[in-house]
């Protein structure tokens, strides 16, 4: 009797890991976004014939708390980026919203970090992006709000994460504003590849990124 129970066991086992196998060989890899998979509109023209190789380039802006930021933050990790800007009142505080799930999704995994660039940084300086990000229950060290010259801003979203587009492109728009951003959420693997892009007013999209996120912990 004992030798069955041993020998039921064992098939359960050998059936609960060929179930995973499968399950696992099923799942695609998720794509590798280079500029010339994107709307044309929001990259860089001198970027717009890149096929492969695409990887987000070097930054270095402010956070919150006043401390400088760069790409080393995020060397190794799984990351998420977005534009934004704190005294926006339509798709921001949705955006953020669901940001929050996220990170609460991923409270204390050093694996992950999240990326809130502004587009206005002559109003967001860390003293204004404090405040926004305490109003988010952000994590000092996982979710990072950050500002500095617009010139930058702008270029790394042009040039890295096709994320702003030109308002003479879509005719919307503030006279004084130079980009429209999107609600786009940007997933970024460990070797800043652009993985995929979410709508971060969308929460079903959002539990699809949650699920991507896991996805890129085990690549």
């Amino acid at each position: 009797m004992k030798r069955m129970f041993l020998i039921a066991a064992i098939l359960i086992v050998c059936v609960v890991i060929s179930y995973t196998m499968i399950k696992q060989a099923k799942q695609k890899p998720l794509p590798i976004i280079n500029p010339i998979d994107v709307k044309k509109e929001m990259v860089d023209p001198e970027l717009l014939r890149i096929g492969q190789g695409h990887t987000i380039g070097n930054f270095s802006f402010l956070n919150q708390d006043g401390q400088v930021v760069t790409e080393k933050e995020i060397e190794n990790k799984v990351f998420v980026a977005e534009y934004f800007f704190s005294t926006c009142k339509s798709i921001c505080p949705i955006m953020n919203q669901q940001m929050q799930r996220i990170q609460n999704k991923y409270n204390g995994n050093s694996n992950l970090k999240i990326l809130s660039f502004t587009v206005d940084p002559d109003v967001d300086n860390p003293t204004q992006l404090k405040s926004y990000a305490v109003s988010h229950g952000y994590k000092a060290g996982q979710w990072h709000f950050l500002t500095g010259s617009k010139s930058e801003l702008y270029a790394l979203a042009r040039k890295s994460f096709f994320v702003l587009k030109p308002v003479e492109a879509n005719n919307i728009g503030d006279a004084g504003s130079d980009f429209i951003h999107t609600n786009n959420f940007v997933l970024v693997d460990k070797k800043k590849r652009i993985r995929g892009y979410y709508d971060g007013t969308n929460s079903a999209e959002v539990d699809q990124l949650i699920k991507d996120i896991e996805l890129l912990f085990q690549e």
